[in-house]
């Protein structure tokens, strides 16, 4: 395993150093920079002085729907730069009439209703990481950071909540709109090279032709975008600035939490600062000081029945913006830093089941001291990352009612987490990175260390990609010592009508990365394959169609057994009406092994063989109404365990300040086989009791209502109310022979499970000037302790209804966040 993995870093790397660098085989188009000395008035009107030499990008051709014709609509881009910032002045030609104006949140512009000017920098013309800057003909702006990871079919890699500061206005005229733009060299990061070129990209998007189009043409054919862009050559002698900033922040609220023993009301009071600095013109310190996270979206939570645990989005600014460099292993899983303490749940249980005591106050998350990004990318286009924050320990405190005296319980240890990464990118999109994360708890408890490398190469055409990772874990302290690993290889074919993949991967039983990493299991040996046919060219009935078979077929490592094979196909077209629809056909053929869910180390569970069909599609989202669909249902060789699904959408827009939408999802599922509990005598594995699996009836609904009223392009009102749940039906109960199989026994009354979550997440946002802001927030949540009696609520609304008048807990918070720029300060001081 050794000899081969040396063997296939040593052949890369002789590959990597073969391939020159090129974007596409096409031409490469070519802007030449030019350096003003004039000023330019950010107001959208480009009648300055600057601008009337300033040469013209236009001849813009279609991306989508019909790639490679010229534009329905012309559109003319001019570009010119200073020792400060660059200047963007693009106007794009259309009726009054035709111009879509809906009024969003920031970085909320796609399927929205409205036309958007875009312009992309590839600072580092490495034709892999790119700056992205938006503006909407409302005047809404967005902004990104792109980071092409080289998979298969992968041409994203957008990173939205990355958010810079920079100035931009635009202005409806009779034949057309316009947007100006003003970038400060602060808001994005390049080399300190007298002469330079830069790649560069403007898109156009007509909502009301469903338009895209770009000025270097961007075939959906080839793999990715950013080595599709042009170049914008002989920018000279521009110096990065001093890039000091600092985000002071206030914030302040109540909570009330209801408990068993009545509710806890916190009197919620913070400030701290984030700080960015920037060490040199490739580099930028990102420092949080005392941390405030309250005022974030809440969790999704369900129902979960599987084995594993569940991933939440993160949705706190510091932890995802700007992560592309630590997320390039897909070790970093920002929800460990600042998660809720790991014995929080142990105090409910001991306050439950002991009534004579109370809880002063458990709380929910874990403070953190401080937390620090260090991130940049050096003029040879190697890319380094650090990361470290440190979280406070967590005390719990306990009263005795009895005696009125209170202790202390340790919930949390203090902690520190560190992630380092090196990403050299090579030519023609290819790239070697190292990655290595580290947790390290006070008092030895458990300490955790996992190393990475990770190797991604393309041939000189951008039709084939050979990518392969190797990772090494190692868990000590007082909790136990162990090692594990996992490697992966594939070979792809990723550009052309047709792609293809190949994989295989192991994972050690025990590879472990989830102190800072996220892995649901290991203990795996799989392979498998994908092969798909993706037609973009337009027809007289369809814009796009595709069409793709998978498959995977798994084992375990240790014992090395056969688990399953599972089988795959989906197809689906976008219709010259803009509907789409799609097909999914989904197998697992033969009886499979369960190694999992019985929750007991080495023994089986049998699962029987199903096939799944399934169909959805939406409407054209340029209308005011908008409907999004999907059905399907699945049977097995098991009678009466049918298991059906149906989602659907309904969105409609009053005029260009207000939308509202909602969403369910209702699945039903009569053969929903799985683990129930244990039972009181050991006779399969010395030290467990042996599980019980039941054969249930398990129906789950997700409600979402969600409404959003602009009052100006930086000033929002949202709303968002999610109800979910699920009603577990027991049927049958049977223990587990040796063989995996099932043996019946006696129906054990009393165990059916009823879940409900609820919450209201309301907020105001003004942003009151170039990256200041201010939120008020109320959040609305049923507690977690509250049961519904799931005898006596077996529909949903009488469930909804419950939910309703059930305890909830209720925080209403006011934040602000000051923008302070040194160069400003230094300019105010100067005048």
């Amino acid at each position: 395993m050794r000899m081969s993995a040396k063997l296939l870093l040593l052949i890369l790397l002789v590959l990597g150093g073969l391939l020159p660098i090129t974007a596409t085989m096409a031409q490469v188009k070519r802007l030449e920079a030019v350096k003003t000395q004039q000023s330019i008035k950010i107001d959208g009107n480009i009648s300055d002085a600057a601008w009337q030499d300033a040469p013209i990008a236009s001849d813009f051709v279609k991306a989508f729907p019909d790639f490679g014709k010229k534009s329905a609509k012309r559109t003319e881009v001019k570009v010119l730069y200073d020792d400060v910032a660059v200047y963007v002045a693009a106007y794009m030609y259309d009726d009054k009439a035709n111009i879509r104006k809906q009024l969003t949140q920031r970085d909320v512009l796609e399927r929205q209703d409205v036309d958007v000017f875009s312009i992309g920098f590839d600072t580092y013309h490495d034709r892999q990481n790119a700056f992205i800057f938006q503006v909407s003909s409302a005047g809404v702006q967005g902004d990104a950071r792109q980071s092409q990871t080289g998979t298969s079919q992968d041409n994203g890699g957008f990173d939205r909540s990355w958010d810079a500061v920079w100035i931009s206005s635009t202005r409806i005229n009779a034949d057309g709109w316009v947007a100006e733009l003003k970038i400060p060299y602060s808001a994005i990061r390049f080399s300190k090279k007298k002469v330079q070129d830069w790649g560069i990209q403007f898109s156009r998007f007509s909502r009301t032709l469903n338009e895209e189009s770009t000025w270097s043409p961007q075939d959906p054919n080839i793999s990715g975008n950013i080595n599709q862009w042009g170049d914008w050559a002989g920018i000279n002698n521009i110096v990065p600035p001093l890039r000091l900033s600092l985000l002071p922040y206030l914030s302040s609220g109540v909570r009330v939490s209801p408990t068993n023993s009545g509710n806890i009301t916190e009197f919620l009071k913070s400030g701290g600062m984030d700080v960015k600095y920037g060490i040199n013109e490739s580099f930028t310190l990102d420092m949080t000081l005392i941390p405030d996270f309250a005022q974030v979206r809440s969790d999704n939570i369900f129902l979960n029945l599987s084995p594993f645990q569940v991933r939440f989005d993160d949705f706190r600014p510091f932890f995802t913006e700007g992560t592309e460099l630590f997320n390039k292993a897909g070790l970093f899983y920002s929800r460990r830093i600042g998660a809720t303490p790991g014995g929080t749940q142990d105090v409910l249980n001991f306050a439950d089941g002991n009534p004579q005591y109370s809880i002063v106050k458990n709380p929910g998350i874990t403070r953190l001291y401080n937390a620090t990004k260090f991130s940049g990318r050096t003029k040879n286009n190697l890319g380094i990352g650090v990361l470290n924050s440190v979280s406070a320990p967590m005390y719990a405190k306990l009263r005795n009612n009895s005696t009125g005296k209170d202790s202390s319980i340790l919930t949390e240890p203090l902690t520190n987490y560190n992630i380092i990464v090196f990403d050299q990118a090579l030519k023609n999109r290819s790239s070697i990175s190292f990655t290595n994360t580290n947790v390290m708890r006070k008092g030895n408890s458990r300490n955790a260390n996992v190393s990475s490398v990770d190797l991604s190469f393309f041939d000189k055409k951008n039709n084939y990609n050979l990518r392969w990772m190797g990772r090494y874990s190692s868990i000590w302290g007082n909790q136990g010592n162990y090692n594990g690993f996992t490697s992966r290889a594939s070979f792809a074919k990723v550009s052309g009508k047709l792609q293809f993949e190949a994989s295989t991967g192991v994972e050690s039983d025990q590879y472990d990365p989830n102190d800072l990493g996220f892995l649901q299991n290991n203990n795996s040996f799989n392979y498998s394959g994908s092969i798909s046919y993706i037609i973009n060219k337009p027809t007289k009935t369809f814009l796009r169609k595709s069409i793709n078979f998978n498959f995977f077929n798994n084992y375990l490592y240790k014992p090395f057994v056969w688990t399953e094979l599972e089988a795959n196909m989906n197809a689906s077209v976008v219709f010259k009406n803009f509907w789409d629809l799609s097909l999914v056909i989904n197998t697992k053929p033969f009886w499979f092994n369960d190694y999992f869910e019985a929750r007991t180390p080495g023994v089986l569970m049998k699962r029987i063989p199903y096939y799944f069909i399934g169909t959805g599609g939406s409407s054209d989202s340029r209308k005011k109404l908008f409907v999004n669909w999907f059905m399907g249902f699945a049977e097995s060789q098991w009678p009466n365990d049918r298991y059906t699904t149906l989602e659907g959408g309904i969105r409609y827009r009053f005029n260009d300040r207000l939308q509202l939408s909602t969403n369910w999802e209702a699945q039903n599922d009569r053969g929903a086989w799985g683990y129930s509990h244990r039972d009181n005598v050991s006779t399969m594995v010395p030290g467990y009791y042996d599980p019980i699996v039941s054969f249930r009836k398990v129906r789950t609904s997700n409600l979402i209502f969600s409404g959003q009223y602009s009052f100006t392009p930086r000033m929002n009102w949202t709303v968002r109310l999610r109800h979910n749940w699920a009603h577990v039906d027991h049927l049958n109960f049977y223990k587990l022979k040796t063989d995996g199989y099932w043996n019946e026994i006696a129906f054990q009354p009393g165990l059916n499970r009823n879940f409900n979550a609820f919450n209201i997440d309301m907020f105001y946002t003004w942003d009151f000037k170039w990256g200041s802001r201010l939120t008020l927030a109320w959040k609305n949540a049923l507690s977690g302790n509250v049961s519904i009696n799931p005898y006596d609520n077996t529909s949903l609304l009488k469930n909804f209804g419950s939910s309703l008048n059930s305890p909830h807990s209720n925080e209403l918070s006011l934040k602000v966040v000051y923008f302070i720029d040194y160069l400003d300060l230094k300019k105010k001081k100067r005048g």
